[in-house]
This record gives structure tokens, sequence and C-alpha cells, in this order.
């Protein structure tokens, strides 16, 4: 994966006030157990940006082989995205306004997708108001319609067998919290644990205490750390693949290419046959 991975506030406000088209902006507000997402984005955003609803937009209805968020069809996400007003070449800025963390899935789908200019919003919506810029409120109206034609299959995706034997040939790192990885709570998915091999990532040390991103020096120092280079064979996986698409923008600012388990760890645990570790050692 090659190409700029974030878009800081004042560069933001700067394309949208450059004259031109600017780029399209994305707010994909979503969190664990919170539905409200909508409602979140109608009470404050930046200004011109489309609401996505990650649940619906960018991933395919749940199911126990395909995890709790499948990639969506590709014809599902090309309308999608036209209707947030993609059109070939113009830049994508996404955001939420938790680090990034769900935002980080329209990122890795639309770059999976063949969309190459997509970022994220550095900091989220948090820099964008730290930086005393404004938001507004309430539905705007619905963007012109795009003529984006997507291309998916544009980055590596593991499917379990294939996440299995990273785990034992490369690196596969376990992007959810650390009690989920260890065992001792699992609030969604039908069994506690990881996968054998896995090394536990979690998602929340990719950023600084604001919400932006650490720097290079520091991600890698991280990653290569957990054994994870460019050298390396590293596939990623959280949840249901939300948050590890979050480990996978990380690593691309590090320089470190990495596939996505899209089932993750839904899928893993809802599959009898699959084994689960329990404890903090990979094995």
């Amino acid at each position: 994966m090659t190409g700029q991975v974030l878009t800081d506030a004042a560069e933001l406000n700067s394309l949208l006030h450059s004259g031109g088209p600017g780029p399209v902006v994305l707010d994909v507000r979503w969190r664990l157990g919170d539905p409200h997402g909508h409602a979140h984005y109608l009470k404050e955003h930046i200004p011109g940006a489309v609401h996505v609803d990650l649940d619906t937009e960018l991933a395919a209805p749940p199911t126990s082989e395909g995890g709790r968020h499948p990639l969506p069809d590709p014809a599902h996400l090309q309308a999608a995205a036209r209707r947030w007003g993609l059109t070939a070449g113009r830049p994508v800025v996404v955001y939420d306004d938790n680090g990034n963390t769900a935002a980080a899935r329209a990122w890795w789908l639309l770059r999976w997708a063949g969309v190459e200019r997509v970022t994220l919003l550095d900091g989220a919506l948090g820099a964008w108001r730290a930086a005393g810029l404004p938001t507004e409120s309430g539905e705007p109206e619905p963007p012109a319609p795009g003529d984006i034609v997507l291309t998916p299959g544009r980055l590596p995706v593991l499917d379990a067998d294939a996440a299995a034997g990273v785990a034992r040939r490369g690196v596969l790192l376990d992007a959810r919290a650390t009690e989920r990885y260890q065992g001792e709570s699992e609030p969604v998915d039908p069994r506690a644990g990881h996968i054998p091999g896995a090394l536990s990532a979690p998602t929340g040390d990719n950023l600084n205490p604001d919400g932006t991103f650490r720097d290079v020096k520091q991600l890698s120092a991280r990653f290569h750390a957990l054994g994870a280079d460019a050298a390396t064979a590293v596939g990623v996986y959280c949840g249901s693949g939300v948050t590890a698409a979050h480990q996978i923008a990380a690593l691309a600012h590090a320089g470190i290419p990495a596939a996505l388990y899209p089932g993750s760890w839904s899928a893993w645990s809802a599959d009898p046959d699959r084994p689960a570790v329990l404890g903090d050692r990979p094995y």
C-alpha cells in the first residue's frame, strides 16, 4: 500500500476552501454498542460532510461464516460511494469522533476498492474542534451523485485458514483490547480468547492521548518490537474487521503492508472447530 494515510485539520480546512471542488468528506460515526451514529452526526459534523452508516454501507449483513461485519458486496459499495458523491480522481477524507477507529473501515474499504486518494483526518473530529474550526448540525442537502467505478481486490484479505497460516509463518496481530485477547472478557462474540499464535496489539496503542496517530518512528518501533516489518507477512484481525483496519492504517503509516482478516474473531469464534487460546501467550 502506498500513498498518504493522514490529513491534518489545517490541511483539510485549506482544501475545503481552495476554490475548487475540494475533497469529499465522510463522517463514519460508529462505536460498539452505540447504534446512534446518525444522531451524533446530526448534532455536529464538519460542514459538508456526508454521513456513512458502517453497519449497512460498509458491511454486508452478519453471518456466522463472515462475522459481524463481512465485506460489502462490491456493487452495493459502489452504489453507496456514488451516493456519497465520489468521482474518479477526487480526494476523500474520512473521520469519526473516536480516534478514527471506525472511520478506518471506510479508509480501508475504499483503498481495497481502488480509490487511491483517501486519507484519515488525523485526530478525527476532536482535532477539528481543537483547531477552532466550524461545525454544523442538521441534515445537509445530499451531494451530487458521483460516478466512481470501484475495482475491488486492491488490498490483501485473509480467510480463517490464511489467518492461521500467517500466525504460524509470519505475524498475526490481534487489535482488540488486552482483556479480550486474553479471554478475560468477551462482550459480543461466541467464545473468549484469541487465534493460536496471534500477538496482542491493541488498536488504542496506535494513538496519542489526543487521538492523533503516533509518529512514524514510534509506530515503527512498536510494530518492529512485535516482529512486524516490510519483509514479513503481517495479518491483522479484531472483533469484526473494523478496528483492525485502523491497525492496518497505522502499519501503512509506518511503511509496513498488512492483510486484513475481515471475519476476525466474530467469525473464528463462531466455528466450533477453530481452537481458541486463553491467557497472555500466543499459544
